[in-house]
This record gives structure tokens, sequence and C-alpha cells, in this order.
């Protein structure tokens, strides 16, 4: 089981890592841009990787992946030790550190609170509460922990408010620092549920009530940052929690990444965290984020806009100019996918009737991918064969779908076929039923959206679809694409696992109106969907996964797109940086060294 999060659309040599005092230099910052806007730091209603890549470093989990193994590495984080399975994966007995404390709140009167294993059945009984309407409620619930949803359904039913204190089979405080999950069927990667801070980090309820309906302005966590400053959409200020516990930097570098093991010497015996505030702007428009990072405004660029591609590394080198101002580049596949969403529930591109199939079908083969890739992408990104990514499981580098093919005559011929054809002369099909045939796209403001949208329309105008664009801000257009307002939206979806099985939750139907933005019902998918929860690692599983990805390419709910190339640049007093693939629980093990500034 994997979850994934929604976004707007290398190996290094060793390096000499100079040793200085601490306690001698100024404050550690860290700066960097977000490119577009938050919605919010309650994470249990998060979605979004701009939100969470906040309230991962506030909350904390039981887990987390080791920042620098590779492959991903599991390890402690609230747990003491990794979780104890039995009776065939379907029982998981996790036992909680001591003397671990929430950050000081009005909410707790004076007192330090330590965290139990109370606050853990809180967390997730949390995402059930109708009142919280969880984005991730219903990736949690394809673990099937007995109980939870017979409480929600209670709720709803009775019009009662949600029942924390009821006692359910699934989900125990066995003693005050011990819980214990049951579940209905074998989930082997049951762990990876529970590394994930920025969508149910432990919460305390006291401080769920005292805020009520503001929580999400007020972040109470375990983690080794709070709060500060937030003016929304514009500033987001976190600083070292005082009252942080003692963790020292632990990672485990391959044997053969000389930069990670310089890394572990040269921070061995730091507390954690290494920094001591970060400073986060939100800046939508790629031209002045890049101008702040050449300006020195910003010490990290994650993510090199798509527009200075080529004047930044040319050739997929680092450009001698920023070579010799010591910047740092890092560079890789990112574990995503960007996709177009069609709405299932849509009158015009909705249904799996076959004429509205051959529609989707019919403007998949309309879009140029490698266009786009080359155009608004820069070359940063490869064609998609399919919802699964490089880096997570499931995913077949031979695999070959027609995904990325661009074959207009095809598309015309489908659409031809299924009656969508120019009935008025005016140069636009019609439907079938002679009336008009708009296709409304949602989209944002920012260059590569942009010029997206130009190849896009393009393609369709070559086969007779007439396309309307809807611009406006990337969290308002997640809004609506979740209540089901929209016809399509093109999006980028990635995991933050390394199992591939929650990519495809987009289109299992129990997660219509949460994680299946579709609203895409096939029972056919649905009975592979909990197959492949069931099933171990192995031929058989990966098996499934192709089969699964073939219905979704036959039923186009998605056009897939791309997985994105991702370039980070780091200016030379950044140091430990190391682009994580699917988490984002990774400023504490970064450090900047001011005097070098």
């Amino acid at each position: 089981m994997s979850l994934r999060r929604r976004s707007l659309l290398g190996a290094t040599g060793a390096v000499a890592l100079p040793s200085f005092a601490v306690s001698a230099l100024g404050e550690r910052v860290l700066r960097y841009a977000l490119p577009a806007s938050e919605s919010g730091f309650d994470p249990q209603k998060l979605n979004d990787v701009y939100s969470i890549a906040v309230t991962a470093h506030i909350f904390e989990s039981l887990y987390e992946y080791d920042h620098l193994a590779r492959p991903y590495k599991l390890k402690p984080v609230l747990a003491d030790g990794l979780p104890e399975a039995a009776d065939d994966h379907t029982r998981f007995t996790v036992r909680l550190q001591r003397g671990v404390y929430f950050q000081d709140d009005p909410a707790f009167k004076g007192r330090r609170r330590e965290v139990t294993a109370h606050d853990v059945v809180y967390t997730f009984k949390r995402l059930y509460d109708p009142v919280t309407q969880s984005a991730s409620m219903s990736t949690f619930e394809d673990l099937g922990v007995l109980g939870l949803m017979a409480l929600r359904d209670e709720a709803i039913q009775k019009k009662r408010p949600f029942d924390y204190e009821r006692p359910i089979d699934g989900l125990r405080a066995l003693d005050r620092y011990t819980v214990q999950f049951r579940l209905r069927e074998p989930r082997p990667r049951f762990a990876f549920a529970l590394t994930s801070p920025g969508t149910w980090g432990v919460m305390a309820r006291e401080v769920v009530e005292h805020y009520g309906e503001a929580i999400g302005e007020h972040p109470v966590g375990t983690g080794p940052f709070v709060l500060k400053e937030w003016r929304r959409s514009s500033r987001i200020v976190l600083a070292r929690n005082p009252a942080y516990r003692e963790r020292f930097y632990d990672a485990e570098p391959n044997a053969d990444d000389a930069e990670g093991h310089a890394w572990v010497a040269r921070f061995k015996g730091r507390r954690l965290p290494l920094l001591d505030r970060v400073e986060l702007a939100v800046i939508e428009e790629a031209q002045p984020r890049w101008l702040a990072f050449l300006n020195e405004e910003q010490d990290l660029l994650q993510g090199l806009p798509n527009d200075f591609v080529n004047q930044a590394v040319p050739g997929g080198q680092l450009a001698p100019h920023l070579a010799q101002r010591g910047i740092r580049m890092l560079r890789g596949p990112a574990a995503d996918v960007t996709l177009t969403v069609f709405n299932l529930d849509d009158p015009v591109v909705g249904g799996l009737a076959p004429a509205q199939v051959a529609l989707r079908r019919a403007i998949g083969l309309a879009l140029d991918i490698r266009r786009e890739i080359a155009l608004a992408r820069r070359g940063q990104g490869v064609p998609a064969q399919g919802p699964l990514p490089p880096g997570v499981s499931g995913h077949d580098a031979a695999l070959r779908t027609e995904a990325d093919l661009y074959d207009p005559a095809r598309a015309n011929a489908l659409l031809d076929l299924y009656g969508f054809v120019d009935r008025d002369g005016d140069g636009w099909r019609e439907r079938p039923d002679g009336s008009p045939l708009v296709l409304q796209m949602l989209s944002q403001a920012d260059q590569t959206s942009r010029q997206s949208d130009e190849v896009f329309k393009k393609g369709l105008d070559a086969v007779g679809l007439r396309l309307q664009l809807k611009v406006g801000q990337w969290s308002e257009n997640l809004k609506a694409v979740r209540a089901g307002r929209f016809t399509m939206w093109r999006v980028g979806e990635s995991a933050s696992s390394p199992d591939g099985q929650g990519l495809l939750e987009i289109a299992y139907g129990p997660a219509v109106g949460k994680g299946n933005l579709a609203r895409f019902s096939l029972p056919a998918f649905d009975r592979l969907y909990d197959r492949l929860q069931r099933l171990p690692d192995g031929p058989a599983r990966d098996a499934l996964f192709r089969q699964a990805t073939a219905l979704l390419i036959a039923y186009a709910p998605y056009r897939y797109h791309v997985h994105r190339t991702i370039t980070d640049l780091a200016h030379p007093w950044v140091v430990g940086y190391r682009k994580p693939v699917c988490w984002y629980s990774w400023w504490s093990y970064v450090d900047v060294e001011p005097h070098l500034r």
C-alpha cells in the first residue's frame, strides 16, 4: 500500500566537507520557494504536496525512510523498533518510544504532554470522523483496519458525533505505549502506511478540540519544527522546536555513496534538526523563482523551472557559470506521473459507453506528448506508458502501451466511427446526438501549464475538437475537481512510498470523491486492486499491475503524459541535501553553513 500526492504540473562524486564549531556561527536558515500555494496545515485534510511539505516537519509518524539509503529503508521515529507482524500480516503491534512530548501549546494548559498509544488511536480514528473530511481516509481504508468504517457509518446514519471512545477490534491501545492494528486481510506492506507524517502525523485530541475549525491554522505535533509565521499564499516560516527530544543524525548510505559517507562523517553526533529555521516563499511564476535563486535570496531551487533548463543545465550538464559559483546540481527521475483527468460523471467526456470511451481515447491520440516534453518541459521527462513511474513496485521499464501514441488519423477515425462529426460545417465536431461538443479544461497560469495547454489545444484543433481553458489557482482547481465540478484537468501524481499500489487508487471505485479524481468505477479494476493489496511482492503481483494498467489504458479515465525528470539546484552553503524520492520529511538532515553565504 502506498500514498500519492498531487502537484503542479544522479550520481555525484565525493566532496570535502569542512568541520567547524557550530556554536561560533550564526543562525542556520534554509530558504526556498514553493511553486504553488498551500491549503492549510491540518494533516488529515491534505493531499497536496505543498502543504504536506510543511506538516511533514511539524508532525511525526511512527516510521520514516532513511535519508540516504537506496533502496529505501524504514526507520523508527515515534515507534520503538519495527512493527511486529503476525497472523499472516493481519495483525501488527507497534511499541512507542517513551518520553516523547508534543510541542508546547496553550491547549495543554501549561503541562508537558507525552505522546501515548491513545494518541495514535485517536489520530487514525480522526481520519474517519465525517467532520474531518479527510482527503486520505480512503487510502487508509484500503488497509482494512477492522471497525473503523463501521464507526463512521454509524455516525453518518444516526447523525451523531463520531464515537472516539468506543473500542474497536482493529485499532487498540494495549497499554500506554503499545498500539495494535488488526486487518481484514493480509497487508504485507502495512508498515508503509505508518510513514506519512504530513497526512496522518500523530495529533493530540485536546489540541484539535481546542482550536476546532481553526486547527489547520494551529498545527501542534511532536516534530522538529514549529510554525512561527504564516502569510497565506505568500510566506511560511518554521523554527526549530525548542523542546524537541534528543535525536541525532543517523543515515545509512550505500557502500558506493562517497558523498553520503562524507555527510555521515560530517554530521555524526549532531543533534536534529540541523537547521534553526526554514523560510518558505510562495512564488508561482517561474522567472521570479529562478531569479530569487540566482540572486541568493533562495538557497535551494527544488524543481528547476522548465523555461530555464537550457540556460542552467544545457545538455544535461550544469552550466559553467553556475558551476563556478559552487552551485550543485541533483538530477533524476521523479516517482510521479502527469496526467489529464477526465470526469467520468461529466455528460461530455464521462461514462463507460463505447462512444464515450472512444472520445477519451481519441483525445489521447490527438495529444503529442513528445512535443509537450520538448517544448513545455524542455526535455525534462519521458513519455509515460501508464500510471506507475520508475522507482516504485509495479513499474515495468519494458512495457509499451498506446499511452504515448500520437496518431491524429486514428483519432479522426474513432471520432467518425462513433458519431462525433461536424454536422453544421463550422469546423468543429458535434456529439452523436447533434448537441455541441465543447471540452472544458481547468488549468493554471504558470508557464509550463500555458505551454502544455498550447500543445493540448493544437492537437485537439487538428481533429476538430473545441477546447475551452479555465485558468485558476492550482489549489482552487483541486477543490473543484474533488467536488466533481469539472470536465478535464491536468495534474501530477506523486508516490509517497516505494509501492506503486497507491498510484492506482486514482481509479479505485470506493475512492470516488476522494483519491479517485476521475470518479471512475469498474468492478474488474476494483477486484485487481483488492488482490494487489493482499499479495506479497513478486511475479504474481507484477502480473496484476500489468493487468490493472491495461484496463486503465483501455477505458481511459486518465490520459497519462510524462514521468518527469527533476533538476534541483543548491548553493554551496547547503550541505547534506539529497532529493527525497517519495517522502517529504528531510529538513532535519540538511545543514546551511552561514559563513559561506
